[in-house]
């Protein structure tokens, strides 16, 4: 029951209007690919922005390959389109490079 609330809040937060000026805390791992989808584009590409930091640091690497930048965004909103109930970063771990 308690996950269900973590969903739902995770859900409220990435849907939420971006004109709100409120600071908004976001468990990143608790988000699904459908919530990520239902969010506006500028969420989106704020969440891509993020997601992209994060690997690349648990990689270790202190570089962006632009050359990969748009191809992982696409792999990652093409692969959720067909997997709505997965977790975002479970998505991004088995198709960005």
């Amino acid at each position: 029951m308690v996950r269900g609330s973590l969903y739902l809040a995770a859900a409220v937060l990435v849907s939420a209007p971006s004109a709100v000026s409120a600071q908004v805390v976001l468990d990143m791992s608790l988000i699904t690919c459908r919530q990520f989808l239902d969010s506006p584009p500028e969420r989106q590409e704020l969440i891509h922005s993020w997601v992209g930091g994060y690997y690349s640091a648990s990689k270790n690497l202190a570089t962006v390959d632009f050359r990969y930048v748009a191809r992982n965004q696409k792999a990652v909103s093409d692969y959720c389109r067909k997997n709505g109930r997965e977790g975002l970063l479970s998505a991004v771990q088995k198709v960005a490079r």
